[in-house]
């Protein structure tokens, strides 16, 4: 797998920093909702991953956060490409569209099951730096790739 690895590439810039502060925003956020449960805080997400998802970020609460949390504590600009991120922000909207609609749904064992999914990823992202969408981007690519070839 690491040798077919893609990812997905706009050639527009974007702060890494800023992505793992937003990612542990995110991660604070499911914490809270494991232990509340209160569906407003993954309707939020859901608002959030999907302004993100679609070049919206800079309208975002979180994103808005981390620029202040940057700016006042003066931590560097580290570039990296936009379109990775982005396309975790829309894998984040599909999991958290899914943890409000089993919540919704009163699916509590599901609900926990996703919900530890988020979080698994968030914590990758927020503190080792690493982003799992470039994985399910090739996991994906490789599964249309074979429709296409049959």
């Amino acid at each position: 797998m690491e040798n077919n690895m893609q990812c997905p590439v706009d050639f527009v810039p974007m702060n890494e920093n800023k992505a793992r502060l937003t990612a542990l925003f995110v991660l604070i956020l499911c914490i809270v909702f494991l232990f509340t449960n209160w569906w407003i805080i993954i309707a939020f997400l859901v608002v959030d991953f999907l302004l993100r998802a679609n070049n919206l970020g800079k309208y975002t609460l979180l994103a808005i956060l981390s620029d202040v949390i940057i700016n006042q504590l003066k931590i560097k600009n580290k570039p990296t490409d936009r379109a990775p991120k982005r396309f975790a922000a829309g894998v984040g909207l599909v999991f958290t569209i899914g943890v409000l609609i089993l919540t919704l749904l009163k699916l509590d064992t599901a609900t926990l099951i996703v919900i530890l999914v988020l979080i698994f990823f968030a914590f990758l992202e927020s503190f080792i730096g690493f982003c799992a969408g470039c994985y399910v981007y090739s996991i994906l690519n490789m599964i249309v790739k074979s429709f296409r070839n049959n």
